[in-house]
């Protein structure tokens, strides 16, 4: 069975960075795509961005795309987003998912494996 661990979220200033990590096991990494989405406190979990298995790249919106960059290594079955500028809205819980879907898709319905999330808080 396929599982997701996230790591890096944590309790950060305005204008600060992180790196998130998320390490699939029981799986063949190259095979998934993957994605990351994220939940404001109150709010609906939302698409912050995804990468395919052969590299192409999605962020959802302007504000993200100009601060946070998703990469993967496939040699030990890990993916990345490096956040920086961070800002108080960026705060919420960050979770990464899998699929095997072929293509980019920004709709959580898709994915068939999640992780448990990592906690972001950013201070103003």
């Amino acid at each position: 069975q396929v599982t997701l661990v996230e790591s890096g979220g944590s309790l950060v200033q305005a204008g600060d960075s992180l790196r998130l990590s998320c390490v699939l096991s029981g799986g063949v990494f190259s095979k998934y795509d993957m994605a990351w989405f994220r939940q404001a406190p109150g709010k609906e979990r939302e698409f912050v961005g995804a990468m395919s298995k052969t590299g192409a790249t999605k962020i959802e919106d302007f504000s993200a795309r100009q601060r946070f960059t998703i990469s993967r290594v496939n040699d030990v079955g890990t993916m990345y987003m490096q956040m920086v500028n961070l800002k108080p809205e960026d705060t919420a819980v960050y979770y990464c998912a899998a699929g095997q879907l072929g293509y980019l898709q920004e709709s959580e319905d898709v994915y068939n494996f999640w992780g448990q999330g990592t906690q972001v808080t950013v201070s103003s």
